[in-house]
């Protein structure tokens, strides 16, 4: 089956950037998940509360608006957090509960960690979670069954897939624009944003590759994918990653701690420049999706 491609909007609208924040703590990444077990995390002193507060407050100050994709156990430890990021004209959108990965799981697994999460949302914020992102962009071909779930729990849209190679996540033979992977159906998933480097797929999206990269080429292939997707380029980031003075996991191997602490210093000041540069909004508004604007 070949998934329908859609028309989203213009390169001229303001919906053109979409900003997304993946809503976990510093311990509860995957680089991290083969040295801290999820049975351990109560034993964590919780950053991700006062750091989320720093990117909202970022956001404020450039205008900026976007999607906050929340594990549910994070909300339900920290309810206050969710009502505050409602509350300041976000979108509030689901992470799943425990970040697990889709392609670890089984289809009855992944359906009852997808309603636990959304009820609980639903249930703090009092507003629909139409959107959601999986662990690691983790819904690819071995997963054919996701997105049905999702559409059947009531979500209406995805952001789960990152058309690159890599060693971590991705899945290169996925579409680059808004597609509508469920035969008859509206639900819609939208990949983040990639674009073409000599001759290379490569990312555009935030994340580790905006830390690694200079501003100055991330600011030139997110311009490029603006001129070349069939949709809106969608960003993403954590609050982790604006927080600097994080303790450090020294028990885990040095691949996952240079990825996961490469540059952490320069990223508030990139960012910052990133969201003056273009007009940033929520996914939801960007895809047309429940009366956003």
């Amino acid at each position: 089956m070949v998934a329908e491609h859609i028309e989203i909007e213009s390169a001229a609208s303001a919906a053109r950037f979409a900003m997304s924040v993946d809503v976990e703590d510093y311990f509860q990444v995957w680089a991290f998940s083969d040295v801290i077990a999820r049975a351990s995390w109560d034993g964590f002193a919780p950053r991700v509360g006062d750091a989320t507060r720093a990117c909202l407050d970022l956001f404020d100050k450039r205008g900026a608006s976007a999607t906050f994709f929340v594990l549910g156990w994070v909300a339900e430890r920290d309810p206050a957090l969710v009502r505050e990021i409602v509350s300041r004209g976000h979108e509030l959108a689901s992470h799943g509960y425990e970040h697990a990965k889709p392609t670890t799981q089984t289809p009855q697994e992944f359906r009852e960690d997808v309603r636990r999460s959304k009820d609980i949302l639903e249930d703090i914020a009092g507003v629909p979670v139409n959107g959601y992102r999986a662990a690691g962009f983790s819904i690819d071909g071995t997963t054919p069954w996701a997105h049905e779930i999702l559409a059947e729990a009531g979500h209406r849209y995805s952001s789960s897939s990152h058309p690159i190679s890599h060693d971590h996540y991705g899945d290169a033979s996925v579409p680059q624009a808004p597609h509508r992977p469920v035969p008859n159906g509206d639900f819609i998933e939208a990949p983040v944003a990639t674009t073409e480097l000599f001759g290379r797929r490569v990312s555009c999206a935030g994340g580790g590759w905006f830390r690694a990269s200079p501003y100055a080429l991330s600011e030139r292939l997110i311009a490029r994918a603006a001129r070349t997707l069939d949709g809106p380029v969608i960003f993403y980031f954590h609050p982790w990653e604006l927080d600097v003075d994080q303790p450090r996991i020294e028990c885990a191997s040095r691949k996952s701690k240079l990825r996961h602490y490469l540059n952490l210093k320069s990223m508030p000041a990139k960012l910052d420049r990133l969201l003056a540069r273009w007009p940033w909004g929520r996914v939801d508004a960007a895809l047309g999706i429940g009366g956003a604007s």
